[in-house]
């Protein structure tokens, strides 16, 4: 498929911390979603895909994307602009919402590595087995096999504290027959007062479930990582008090986190999201 001016730099979307089941072998990379596994790769404006059609594709990696237009919004100071110039191409990728959902509890207090390690411990323990090109993968477990397996299971996945919040939310959405897709009609507000209610939801998990999966481009995510961020680019533009704060660097409190949500969703406006991830992924990098 030629790219035909869309810009999109594929490692840095597929290796920037937003998803956790893929893996490059060679110059292909191996995923699994909706249920299928594929492969793909990037040769200059060219991408090239297997197990997978062209819609599916093109919706999965955001393609539909105006970067350009997205550029113009969020590029609003010289650190935000050598985030884009650097890293130009990255895509926020639409998610499954319950496979993110649960990728995302998972995620708490751990690395990218650790997590990786969980999904694919729970997918390997309670998905369906597939085949592409002589490799096994399973798709990512339904909620009624996590609402039925037994804590001690699940904990030895190595999911921890987080064995229980991944089995009390599945049966929740098992049971109630939730649908979180409905979450994307709903004004960002909302949508996140809402998931927030699951178990082992709270103010950073939900934001990442919005953003990546549900559509909330205005959603702003903020971690040790973002925090930095802005403590060491955007700090004049807080209030002194909240400044202060956070250059005592002793954690970031619920009603901080909300505080720097704020400020990210009004600095940027609606695709702040988009900000969060290239400020997000140039802070790993370059430290």
């Amino acid at each position: 498929m030629k790219l035909d001016g869309i810009s999109l730099n594929l490692d840095v979307t597929l290796c920037c911390g937003q998803v956790f089941r893929w893996n490059k072998k060679g110059d292909w990379w191996y995923g699994v979603a909706d249920d299928k596994a594929f492969k793909v790769r990037q040769i200059n404006s060219e991408l090239e895909f297997a197990n997978a059609d062209t819609k599916f594709v093109e919706n999965y990696f955001g393609l539909d994307d105006n970067l350009k237009k997205i550029s113009a919004n969020i590029g609003r100071d010289e650190h935000i602009g050598k985030a884009l110039r650097k890293f130009w191409g990255l895509r926020i990728i639409r998610q499954d919402p319950w496979e993110c959902l649960i990728s995302y509890i998972c995620a708490t207090y751990k690395n990218i590595p650790a997590i990786k390690h969980m999904l694919l411990n729970l997918s390997s323990r309670y998905g369906e087995k597939i085949l592409l090109d002589g490799m096994e993968f399973s798709t990512f477990p339904k909620p009624e096999k996590l609402a039925k397996a037994p804590v001690e299971d699940l904990l030895d996945c190595g999911l921890g504290y987080r064995a229980k919040y991944v089995q009390v939310t599945s049966k929740r959405i098992f049971e109630n027959d939730f649908e979180l897709e409905s979450l994307r009609k709903l004004p960002y507000t909302q949508a996140k007062k809402q998931i927030s209610t699951f178990a082992g939801v709270g103010p950073k998990v939900a934001d990442c479930v919005l953003l990546f999966s549900l559509g909330k481009t205005e959603a702003f995510p903020v971690d040790r990582w973002v925090e930095r961020v802005i403590l060491n680019h955007y700090v004049e533009k807080l209030p002194p008090e909240l400044a202060h704060k956070l250059q005592k660097r002793e954690g970031l409190t619920n009603a901080n986190y909300a505080k720097l949500n704020v400020f990210g969703r009004e600095y940027f406006g609606e695709y702040a999201g988009y900000a969060q991830e290239y400020l997000y992924h140039y802070e790993r990098m370059n430290t």
